[in-house]
């Protein structure tokens, strides 16, 4: 592969698939060059996933994690068009979407992101909740406020058993919060229900919580979760998910009324994926600069790409990083000059564990948890979180959440249904 691309005597064409982390990353990289981008995705707005364990447990709206892809185009002199992909005709650089309509491309850069990875696991498809979507969050909030209604009101069993699978931040996070609504605004908003009676568990196959954190850090996390009455189950993996339970690896069954799956992700295994080259978890393959392996004009970024020899985490930075990467590397083809091999600076991993409580490691090797961690990652996310209304709104809420648990504050119910994923 040539270290540059033929220019074009037009403007050239851009097209983003995906407005995530990635594919809006790319779009700020762009204008500089002058081309024409567009960017497609299947729903109008970006998510900011970090956040959307909040909107599961009634924290936050679906709205408040959620910006409008106009908007984001517009500001950077960009189109958006909705649609999903459906294929990719290299030769001819044409993408189609799934309505039928066709996209030509100088430069496509593909950031789609991911889905729920369920590992062969029977039944996890069917019968278990995910955390990834917009549409995920809403749907886990709408059933565990109704199981939550039903048993207020006494028209079912009072146990309630939740089973949260994968002990990586976002199991992580969504435990502890659950813990901490039944513990502090349970009483508040559901009189009725015995805490007693509600019961949270959190399944880890591996032998420790947050693997990539150090030692510390893990321990902490673990004791937290405990404190907070959480059930924790390490080395032990989920053999089947039921109507009602789990079957354990050890042959042992548990009773689990929500069942969450937030054990990993992968990519889709969908038509437009057919002639590019895939590795490990469906993930499109790459050259260090980025670019898909064996093409010239397609770059890949974010949750979807990986390259063999540096992988990287499915997270939020590497996603951001990489999506800006792309992004310049299409400005340079576009001015004839050598693309560049991208490099992954390490800023650090966090999560929460509930109220004034979360784990932070960063660059250096910076460790912080308790309060002061809690800060960091809520004025990071904030960051972050595209929109002033956004920022505003959620530390608002999140802030009423935290100070008015005990009096039912900071507990949104009522459907909220965001249309799309």
């Amino acid at each position: 592969m040539g270290p540059t691309a033929q220019a074009v005597d037009r403007q050239p064409d851009v097209v983003i698939v995906g407005g995530g982390f990635a594919g809006l990353s790319a779009l700020q990289a762009l204008p500089p060059s002058g081309a024409r981008v567009t960017v497609v995705d299947r729903n109008v707005y970006s998510t900011f996933q970090p956040l959307l364990y909040q909107v599961a447990t009634a924290g936050l709206t679906a709205a408040d994690v959620a910006y409008p892809l106009w908007s984001a185009t517009t500001r950077r002199a960009a189109s958006y068009r909705k649609g999903e992909l459906a294929a990719i005709d290299l030769d001819q650089r044409i993408v189609t979407l799934a309505a039928g309509d066709k996209l030509s491309y100088d430069y496509l850069i593909i950031a789609t992101g991911v889905s729920a990875a369920f590992f062969g696991v029977a039944g996890a498809a069917e019968h278990a909740l995910s955390l990834y979507t917009r549409r995920d969050a809403v749907a886990l909030r709408n059933t565990l406020m109704d199981e939550l209604e039903r048993r207020n009101e006494g028209l079912t069993d009072p146990e309630l058993d939740v089973t949260v699978v994968g002990g990586g931040a976002t199991g992580v996070e969504l435990a502890g919060t659950l813990a901490e609504l039944r513990n502090f605004a349970l009483p508040a908003v559901y009189p009725n229900v015995d805490q007693a009676m509600f019961q949270v568990r959190l399944i880890e196959m591996a032998p420790a919580l947050l693997l990539p954190y150090h030692d510390s850090l893990r321990s902490y996390t673990r004791k937290q979760l405990a404190d907070r009455g959480v059930e924790v189950l390490l080395n032990m993996a989920i053999k089947e998910v039921r109507p009602g339970s789990v079957l354990l690896a050890d042959g042992s069954e548990r009773r689990s009324d929500i069942t969450v799956w937030a054990a990993g992700v992968t990519a889709p295994a969908e038509a437009w994926t057919a002639d590019l080259p895939r590795g490990k978890g469906g993930r499109v393959e790459v050259e260090p600069d980025l670019r898909v392996v064996g093409q010239d004009r397609v770059f890949a970024a974010g949750d979807v790409c990986l390259n063999e020899d540096e992988p990287l985490a499915q997270l939020a930075q590497p996603a951001i990083q990489q999506g800006r990467h792309a992004g310049e590397q299409v400005a340079r083809l576009i001015a004839d000059q050598p693309t560049r091999p991208f490099r992954y600076h390490d800023k650090g991993v966090m999560a929460t564990i509930g109220r004034r409580s979360a784990v932070c490691e960063l660059r250096g090797g910076i460790r912080l948890r308790g309060t002061l961690a809690w800060f960091a990652w809520l004025g990071l996310h904030l960051i972050y979180l595209l929109g002033n209304r956004n920022r505003v709104v959620t530390l608002v809420n999140l802030t009423w959440r935290y100070l008015t648990w005990s009096r039912g504050g900071g507990v949104i119910v009522g459907d909220d249904v965001p249309g799309q994923d």
